[in-house]
């Protein structure tokens, strides 16, 4: 009798054992749950020399207007962007917090450079800028230009007298001045 109780309690655990391996099979799964921000930042760059000057030579005879010094292309457009599933792309907008008297700033930025990689914007025709957001930059996807100078969008900026082709300023509002001070605003955002 003790044989078959024997017999019995190892059939009845080798029975347990094989019904349990018979719930698993050679594949198995899970899950990984991903979060992925929305990102929209932009910054100049180098941070700690953003701050510009330009100006005008005064004529050397009589009857000539005023001419501008030069560009300055010293300044770079930096972004990071993840875009929303419902926000296909962004846009740079650039805006002048007030406008100088008889003066028409003008902003151009360069196609994009560097160490950047995905959807990168695609820059717009020289702007003159205003108080009105205009868009230097559109269809930026998800994207990052890289940091610092030498990357993302190189910014040209030009002065002209006003009552030129193109211009917003006119040249009869010019003023003598040693301290005018332009704030420029660079906005991304979504389309």
């Amino acid at each position: 009798m003790k044989g078959i109780k024997f017999t019995l309690a190892v059939s009845a655990i080798a029975f347990a054992s094989v019904h349990a391996k018979a719930q698993d099979s050679n594949t198995d799964s899970h899950t990984i749950a991903i979060t992925i921000p929305e990102v929209a930042l932009a910054d100049i760059e180098p941070a700690a020399n953003k701050n510009i000057t330009l100006g005008f030579t005064a004529p050397t005879e009589a009857g000539l207007p005023i001419v501008a010094n030069g560009t300055n292309n010293t300044l770079w457009l930096n972004y990071s962007s993840i875009k929303s599933a419902t926000d296909v792309t962004r846009n740079v907008s650039v805006r002048l917090d007030a406008l100088v008297p008889g003066i028409d700033i003008r902003v151009t930025a360069a196609a994009a450079t560097g160490s950047g990689s995905g959807t990168l914007g695609t820059p717009s025709a020289q702007l003159t800028l205003s108080a009105a957001d205009q868009t230097l930059i559109s269809g930026i996807g998800s994207a990052y230009t890289g940091d610092g100078a030498n990357n993302g969008h190189n910014l040209t900026y030009a002065l002209a007298p006003g009552s030129g082709s193109g211009t917003v300023a006119a040249y009869g509002d010019l003023e003598a001045t040693t301290t005018a001070i332009a704030t420029v605003t660079y906005t991304i955002s979504d389309n």
